[in-house]
């Protein structure tokens, strides 16, 4: 499968600009031949809002023009789209969401679970786990943005099945370690590596009412490399990277090992609930 991570700058300020942004690079990516094409996080309204009056302005439900257009985009390739957008919910509620789309139309969308600073003030925290779907091309999980920190999440969609991680992300800019890599492409590689799956992280760029974002889309082998990206000036950039999914379904890290069925969940899953 060709995966792309198609990185945008969109603004709070200008919703139309936004959606048309979306919908071109979808069309680009597919052009390149994308099967399956990640977009940013919030991608159609921004991310620095002033107010809840703004967020509420800017929220679109999930049966709406938005991911209508993303699919019709996809069908002109039979390819999947995952993009984060601002969700209106039927009963008046605001998510930080991401859809998967075909060109069929929308075959799931998450509610993010981890809210970040300031978005715990716009949005409600989603209320479902993330979810596998088995695709065409393959079976995708999803995740957004700060859900990457959170390990437990990651393992679960793995364990479920999942070949690919897709991640919208709005990753602040934030000065480099010394190593000069920054810690969440490290944080995506290794994701990669300990669940040996694909992570698709497609980050948003540029500056946003004095809020710097990072620009750090990548795209994360099973093996713990990074496929695609960074971008080197952090602009506006679509990565792309051809994944093979047998690599992502064999869990085999040696002649006698095997990072799934070497699992011994009876002696740490307590650690893990709560209390």
């Amino acid at each position: 499968m060709r995966v792309a991570c198609c990185q945008l700058s969109p603004s709070v300020e200008r919703p139309e600009r936004n959606a048309a942004l979306a919908r071109d690079a979808i069309a680009q990516a597919v052009a390149d031949g994308a099967q399956i094409v990640v977009l940013p996080e919030l991608v159609n309204s921004g991310y620095v809002f002033e107010s809840l009056e703004e967020v509420r302005a800017a929220a679109v439900p999930a049966t709406g023009e938005l991911l209508q257009g993303w699919a019709q985009e996809a069908a002109r390739g039979d390819a999947l789209v995952v993009g984060g957008f601002c969700e209106l919910a039927p009963d008046g509620r605001l998510f930080n969401s991401s859809a998967l789309v075909d060109g069929g139309g929308v075959l799931a969308v998450y509610r993010k679970l981890h809210l970040w600073d300031q978005e715990q003030s716009w949005f409600a925290h989603g209320g479902e786990p993330a979810p596998v779907v088995q695709t065409k091309h393959g079976r995708i999980g999803l995740a957004v943005c700060y859900d990457l920190e959170f390990p437990e999440l990651t393992r679960g969609l793995s364990l479920q099945g999942a070949e690919l991680i897709a991640v919208p992300t709005n990753w602040p800019y934030d000065d480099p370690p010394p190593d000069g890599r920054p810690i969440l492409h490290s944080l995506a590689a290794v994701t990669a590596y300990f669940n040996k799956v694909f992570v698709a992280v497609c980050d948003r760029c540029g500056t946003e009412r004095q809020l710097r974002f990072e620009g750090g889309s990548v795209i994360a082998g099973p093996e713990g490399a990074l496929r695609a990206g960074p971008i080197e000036d952090r602009g506006t950039r679509t990565i792309l990277a051809d994944c093979e999914i047998a690599e992502a379904v064999d869990k085999r890290t040696g002649a006698r090992n095997d990072a799934f069925a070497d699992r011994r969940p009876g002696h740490y899953a307590s650690a893990l609930r709560d209390g």
